[in-house]
């Protein structure tokens, strides 16, 4: 047996539609760029990261609970985060084409070829001209550095570009009845701000002691407009992030210790550690005095699934000035009032999604000579699967239909339980791997007359017999969130 990798993104995104798991949003109308709908499969599959990653946070540490803010939010909010004045992306144009870009991912396109061309000294000497350039505002000089370097337009093949501007990610619409400036809203660009402002109400009415967390998981809008590479970045997207509040002082060694455990977080779920890498920022953003990203390595490449970042206390500061409320915690052990600084872990939702769902993508050659063929199943971890188990019949005749039923319904309560009689029972095998089913449950003319049933496990094609009494407890332990849990 020889097993080959997923070769490209486009395998990827053909078996998550035909297999219901990630589908083109509004796709009778020919869809909207970089919008998804998750379909019955992908939705189980979401659900069940977004579960494990809740469980890790709030019930395996007990000074972190959660909450879940709303999507509106005062637009005052985010004047105090910066996002107001500073949540940008430098765009260009070309004149010729009409088509939009990112002068930064030009830019980087460009030192990706020199890479490629065995010249990884240039790629970064550009990479340093242009974080300067973008450090100092100096947008002109974005757009010679993009004309000195030969970038042209992917569609028109000119370099007939326009000036670089700023461009603010966020959407805005209007609340009330009176489309007037004060009446302007933004759909929230991030979830970490519901969490800051209510810090204290939280922190109150949970009597709370520092040092401790607030994890959420929500919808966050971005008017991203070069999206991209699938689910990886999306208009609108979920996150998963927790804020953790700490002493000032401290939060370089609280730093250290959330990064080494959203490691430890990556791999219990199943993403191979050769597959996963730190990324320490160089240029860091104006909130924070460290920051990391775990990127893992998609077939385009290592890109970032979760950031760690140390916040220092620039958004309690912040939203403390704008609001004219005090943002402040009394430690009782040091008998001090202060702002306390935050370490911050943010994972994008559907950036897991897409991980999980790479990693787990599999083609196998099995058998030998001409007996020889392709294999293609999903390796998720048994307690990630959309479906944990399939009862099958033999056939639909003799009683074994009802009798497959009705253990398809005992089990139901317990996890994910699907049943099957349609086509031969190899090709049911066959549509369960391609979901990443772990356990199929064969009820064959043995069944009726003892009470045993075939178990044929995904991964190896194994079978065992079993006793339809021990089910529950089998299946069961192998497919519970707990098999994550205990070694996170």
């Amino acid at each position: 047996m020889s097993q080959a990798p997923a070769t490209s993104l486009q395998d990827i995104i053909s078996h998550a539609k035909e297999y219901g798991f990630v589908f083109p949003s509004s796709e009778i109308y020919d869809g909207l760029q970089a919008v998804y709908d998750y379909g019955q499969n992908g939705v189980e599959l979401k659900n069940n990261l977004k579960a494990v990653w809740w469980k890790a946070m709030t019930q395996l540490n007990d000074n972190i609970v959660g909450i879940d803010a709303s999507i509106f939010m005062h637009p005052l909010t985010w004047k105090a985060s910066g996002h107001v004045d500073g949540f940008n992306d430098p765009m260009i144009d070309n004149k010729d084409s009409k088509k939009r870009y990112r002068a930064d991912q030009l830019l980087e396109g460009k030192a990706e070829e020199y890479r490629e061309a065995g010249q990884p000294e240039k790629a970064q000497e550009l990479l340093n001209e242009m974080g300067r350039l973008l450090g100092a505002e100096d947008l002109a000089g974005v757009r010679d550095l993009i004309i000195a370097e030969g970038i042209k337009c992917q569609v028109s093949g000119t370099a007939n570009w326009t000036d670089v501007r700023q461009f603010n990610l966020m959407f805005s619409t209007q609340v009330g009845s009176v489309a007037e400036d004060s009446s302007q809203i933004y759909l929230r660009p991030e979830t970490a701000q519901g969490i800051f402002v209510n810090f204290l109400n939280v922190q109150k009415s949970g009597r709370m002691k520092v040092p401790f967390g607030i994890a959420q998981i929500g919808k966050a809008f971005r008017n991203e407009i070069v999206a991209r590479q699938f689910t990886f970045r999306m208009r609108e997207f979920e996150q998963m992030e927790m804020q953790f509040f700490v002493r000032p002082g401290s939060e370089m060694e609280w730093y250290n210790t959330w990064k080494e455990a959203r490691m430890k977080f990556h791999k219990a779920i199943g993403l191979p550690a050769e597959s996963l890498q730190y990324h320490d920022h160089e240029k860091l953003a104006h909130y924070a005095n460290a920051a990391v990203d775990i990127e893992y390595k998609f077939p385009f490449g290592f890109r970032e699934i979760e950031g760690i970042h140390s916040r220092t206390d620039f958004d309690l500061r912040n939203h403390q000035e704008l609001s004219k409320k005090k943002q402040q915690y009394f430690d009782s052990e040091i008998n001090q009032n202060y702002i306390p600084y935050v370490v911050e872990t943010s994972v994008g939702a559907d950036r897991l999604f897409l991980a999980t769902f790479c990693n787990a993508y599999t083609r196998e050659t099995v058998g030998e000579g001409e007996g020889q063929k392709e294999r293609v199943y999903l390796k998720l971890h048994p307690a990630l699967a959309p479906v944990k188990a399939a009862v099958l019949p033999l056939v639909k005749k003799d009683g074994l239909a009802e009798k497959a039923q009705s253990i398809a319904q005992s089990l139901k309560s317990s996890f994910r339980t699907v049943y099957d009689d349609n086509a031969a029972i190899g090709k049911r095998y066959t549509r369960q791997d391609l979901i990443g089913t772990p356990y199929c449950i064969a009820v064959d003319y043995q069944t009726m007359e003892d009470d045993t049933v075939t178990i044929r496990h995904r991964d190896s094609m194994e079978q065992e017999r079993v006793h339809i009494s021990e089910l529950k407890d089998k299946i069961g332990y192998e497919v519970a969130m707990e098999r994550i849990l205990e070694v996170i």
